[in-house]
């Protein structure tokens, strides 16, 4: 059956629309010579926030005085639980493309390449994972748009400084893990607002899934900082994975000395 969207979730209105997946050179060999996506477990990305609404959010939702000490206690325990909630969401990330961009490059691929696929493609490679649960949408930027109390809008909604990442998320949900939910408990039974022990080995960091890449893989961009061995040696990783799919340089090759690096990037936000 299709892969579902998430709850209330948004997809582009082409379904063939060009999505594209950032990775170091590393990834890449890794997802050619093995065959497999990696699922990011949802809080081990880059935002600490991640799947997480904003505190003022939750206290407008439930009604929630940030000053009385019974509703502080009930907040910490509805952010504990959905620190932990979060951790059964594993996450593979796509670029929704319009333009390349020097930051995506940057943030993302900067001594790597970018796969090139569509949206329908990706959700046609994920229809084989269904005992993994997997759903395929749009990120929604802000906190702003009348998210209700639902932890599949919260797994897709971030805030707006990662606007410009124009995300595709696909997710693979596992249940019954064996986590007991509980985590974020002391001692004392004081709940905390982010879990203080790790989950249990049934939650890894990280899942590998195998995919069929000739399906999912319409071309490859090698990075604008590339070395000039560098586009040779990415055409020899796909023509011994018998993948039929053109490898070019990026459109910004021309400017590489000009684009700014990922240090960079963050100094100047």
């Amino acid at each position: 059956m299709p892969v579902p969207n998430f709850t209330e979730g948004l997809s582009p209105a082409d379904p063939n629309a060009i999505i594209w997946r950032f990775m170091e050179l590393w990834k890449f060999r890794d997802l050619v010579e093995a065959g497999r996506l990696y699922f990011r477990r949802a809080d081990g990305l880059n935002d600490d926030h991640e799947g997480m609404p904003p505190k003022q959010w939750m206290c407008t939702a439930l009604d929630y005085n940030r000053y009385d000490l019974r509703d502080i206690a009930k907040l910490d325990h509805d952010l504990g639980s959905l620190a932990q909630f979060r951790q059964s969401y594993y996450l593979n990330c796509w670029h929704l493309f319009d333009e390349e961009r020097a930051a995506m490059w940057a943030k993302f691929g900067h001594d790597g390449v970018a796969i090139v696929s569509t949206y329908a493609l990706l959700g046609a490679v994920l229809e084989p994972l269904a005992n993994d649960r997997p759903h395929l949408g749009l990120v929604r930027y802000g906190w702003e748009h009348g998210t209700r109390y639902n932890t599949q809008r919260f797994i897709t909604t971030k805030r707006l400084d990662f606007a410009t990442e124009r995300e595709v998320r696909a997710a693979l949900w596992l249940l019954n893990t064996g986590d007991g939910m509980n985590r974020h408990f002391d001692l004392n039974n004081k709940p905390h607002r982010l879990p203080i022990y790790e989950p249990p080995a049934s939650l890894p960091v990280g899942i590998f899934r195998p995919v069929d890449l000739a399906a999912l893989v319409t071309e490859v961009v090698v990075t604008p900082n590339a070395k000039p061995e560098m586009l040779g040696e990415i055409q020899s990783l796909v023509r011994k994975a018998e993948l039929s799919v053109t490898v070019r340089p990026s459109s910004l090759t021309a400017f590489a000395q000009f684009l700014p690096t990922a240090d960079e990037l963050r100094r100047y936000q």
